[in-house]
């Protein structure tokens, strides 16, 4: 049996609820206000993309001060454990996150397992070999939360020096509470309706007749199988996956975009937005300027690397929903990865080349 900590409070639910539709509002309504506002050529629409996502990451932390003051007031518990196991996960600098099995053994309650994660300096590493007692410190109401201690005090090095601990049984296993999947629905729920909510608040420009412009080009046809759908038109394009399929799988996402763009055509475009069976392709209107990229460029080799960083090493455990979306609005082609979970909402971006450029973890 998994130990856990029991929520104890509806209150702190529907918080959490509502604090996960809110951040999938803000996830959908960023990207879609920036695409809306460059096709239409509205700098309030496009500059709304760029600051509510900011005003509303500090408002997160700001209502989030109060839970930290009160976390940071809990004074952490110190006991020994036993390395039971350890994985290097690859890092690209001298810190390298390790994966430590440890059994807890506290001086006053029952030991318990945990697994967790910490960055270990390359030259560190052969201090923390199986079998190895260490120091650790943890909060008590979060013992899932363990620290080893890399400098502990002279009386604990002694103790830890001369300790001999046992494993713990497989069932002492201490772990997060899982928010459960009404957090995830909702969040995309958020999302969706985010996105959608800019859309509509724009058909007019976006849709609507434009009598400066050439008659529009006719609607280019749809195909449908039982693997995938495909929309195209003037304006975007669409592929959706078959179940059982992702567009993570080799070469998925490359025949998707061909398919929307004619393969070895020119079609220029503002954006492309990628989930794991949904892409879709703002086309560039022609005969205008703007920010626009081929899409055939994209690193499909790097992306599904990509997304799988995202996943592990942003502290969203459990990532639930990803969307990659690659655009030319700052100058030069940059791919974002949004990822979100239990632990909030998290994002790396990415170059031309797939090369990782900048990271935001979870708060």
């Amino acid at each position: 049996m998994t130990i856990t900590t029991e929520r104890t409070s509806a209150g702190r639910r529907t918080t959490a609820l509502a604090r996960g539709f809110l951040t999938g509002g803000v996830i959908g309504m960023s990207p879609a206000a920036l695409v809306v506002g460059t096709v239409v050529e509205s700098v309030p629409l496009f500059v709304a993309g760029l600051v509510v996502p900011l005003v509303y990451g500090l408002l997160l932390h700001l209502a989030g001060a109060p839970r930290r003051a009160r976390q940071a007031a809990v004074e952490p518990r110190t006991a020994l454990a036993l390395i039971g196991d350890r994985e290097a996960v690859q890092g690209e600098t001298s810190d390298v996150p390790v994966r430590f099995e440890l059994t807890v053994a506290p001086d006053d309650a029952p030991p318990f397992r945990v697994t967790v994660t910490q960055d270990v300096h390359v030259a560190d590493l052969p201090d923390y070999r199986p079998g190895g007692v260490v120091v650790v410190a943890y909060p008590p109401d979060r013992p899932w939360r363990v620290r080893i201690v890399k400098r502990p005090t002279p009386r604990w090095e002694e103790r830890a020096a001369g300790a001999r601990l046992d494993s713990a049984p497989g069932a002492a296993v201490v772990a997060e509470p899982p928010e459960g999947t009404a957090a995830g629905f909702v969040t995309l729920l958020g999302l969706v309706l985010g996105a959608a909510a800019v859309i509509l608040l724009f058909r007019a420009e976006l849709f609507g007749p434009d009598a400066t412009a050439l008659p529009p080009a006719t609607p280019g046809p749809s195909a449908s199988s039982a693997s995938w759908t495909v929309a195209v038109s003037a304006e975007s394009g669409s592929v959706a996956l078959g179940a059982g399929r992702s567009f993570l799988d080799e070469g998925e996402l490359r025949r998707a975009v061909a398919s929307l763009t004619g393969g070895a055509g020119t079609r220029e475009a503002l954006s492309v937005v990628v989930q794991e069976r949904l892409v879709s392709v703002v086309f560039a209107p022609t005969g205008t300027r703007g920010p626009r990229f081929d899409p055939r460029s994209l690193p499909y080799a790097r992306i599904p690397a990509l997304v799988e960083e995202a996943r592990t090493t942003l502290g969203v455990p459990s990532a639930r929903t990803w969307q990659l979306t690659a655009d030319r609005l700052t100058g030069s082609l940059t791919l974002k990865v949004a990822v979100t979970g239990p632990g909030g909402p998290a994002s790396l971006e990415a170059d031309g080349q797939g090369k990782v450029v900048r990271r935001t973890p979870a708060r």
